[in-house]
C-alpha cells in the first residue's frame, strides 16, 4: 500500500509541529497538506520547516477544501467550530477523520456522528495508549464495584488550557459510566462550594487543577469504607499524543466509515 497522505490542522501550534514531526518520522505515512486559520502569521511558510523537520514542500495554508481533497486523511487537534467544520470536508472527501479536538459539546457530536456516515472518524479525549488502556481498567473497576466505592476523578494540566474537566477526565468518566450502566451527564458532579451536603451515592466527582507547565495528570479514585483504589496516569511528553492520533489515522485508512474510538484502533473493547 502506498503512503497515507495525511493534512495536519493547526500545523503553526505546539500539537500541530509535533504532528509533523511525527509523521516525518513514521513509515507508511507521509504530510500532503499542513491547514492553519486565515489570519494566522504562518500561512505560506514550510510546515516541515516549522515544525524543525527539514523542509518537507507542504506550504500552511487556509484552504481546508483544497488539502482535503488531496488527502486520505485529516488529524485535527483544533478547535470545536473548526472540527465540525472539518468533518463536513472530510465527509464529503471519504478520507480518515481523526479528531482529537476537547470540549465538543453535543450539538457538536451530533454533526460529527452525520459526518460518520461518509468519512472514518476516529475520535478520543486522549490519543495515548496510556489513558486508553486506564480507561479500561476504570471500566472493568466500576463494573466490579459497587456503590459501595464512590468514584472520584482528578486532573491537572497546565496553566493555559481552556477547557475543564479535560477531555481525558471526560474520556475516564465516560468508561466508569459505561461500567456502572450509568448516564454520565446525569449523574456526574462538576464542582462543589459552600454548604453541599453529603455526597449522593453513585455520583462521579470531577476536580480540576490548573497550573504551571503539567502536560496531563490524570487520578481515577474508588473510595470504599477503609480502603481506596486508585489508577493514575501521567503524561511526560506531548509525542505521544502525535503518535497516537497517527496509528490511529493508520489504522483507519481503508476501513468502513463510521465513528470510532482509541479502544477500537488498539483492540481494546474486551477488557
Amino acid at each position: 500500500m502506498s503512503e497515507m497522505r495525511l493534512v495536519v490542522a493547526g500545523a503553526a501550534g505546539r500539537m500541530g509541529r509535533m504532528l509533523v514531526q511525527a509523521i516525518h518520522e513514521t513509515p507508511g505515512a507521509i504530510l500532503s497538506g499542513a491547514l492553519e486559520h486565515g489570519g494566522s502569521l504562518a500561512l505560506g511558510q514550510d510546515a516541515g520547516l516549522l515544525a524543525g523537520a527539514g523542509q518537507m514542500n507542504v506550504p500552511i495554508t487556509a484552504d481546508a477544501l483544497q488539502a482535503i481533497a488531496q488527502a486520505d486523511g485529516l488529524i485535527d487537534f483544533s478547535s470545536p467550530a473548526a472540527t465540525v467544520q472539518y468533518a463536513g470536508l472530510c465527509a464529503q472527501a471519504r478520507i480518515v477523520h481523526v479528531i482529537g479536538t476537547t470540549g465538543l459539546a453535543a450539538d457538536d457530536l451530533e454533526k460529527i456522528d452525520a459526518a460518520a456516515r461518509h468519512a472514518t472518524i476516529v475520535r478520543s479525549g486522549n490519543m495515548s495508549l496510556g489513558v486508553n488502556l486506564l480507561a479500561g481498567l476504570v471500566k472493568k473497576v466500576a463494573q466490579t464495584l459497587g456503590e459501595d466505592f464512590d468514584i472520584e476523578i482528578v486532573e491537572m494540566h497546565h496553566r493555559m488550557k481552556v477547557d475543564a474537566p479535560s477531555g481525558t477526565a471526560l474520556l475516564l468518566g465516560e468508561a466508569a459510566a459505561k461500567g456502572r450502566a450509568i448516564d454520565l451527564a446525569a449523574r456526574s458532579v462538576r464542582a462543589r462550594d459552600g454548604h453541599t451536603g453529603a455526597r449522593i451515592p453513585g455520583d462521579i466527582g470531577f476536580a480540576t487543577l490548573r497550573g504551571g507547565t503539567v502536560v496531563g495528570d490524570h487520578q481515577v479514585i474508588f473510595a470504599g469504607a477503609g480502603e481506596r483504589i486508585e489508577l493514575a496516569h501521567r503524561a511526560e511528553d506531548r509525542a505521544i499524543f502525535a503518535r497516537g492520533a497517527i496509528k490511529a489515522a493508520l489504522w483507519g485508512h481503508g476501513r468502513k466509515p463510521g465513528h470510532y474510538n482509541m479502544a477500537d484502533v488498539l483492540g481494546l473493547k474486551d477488557i
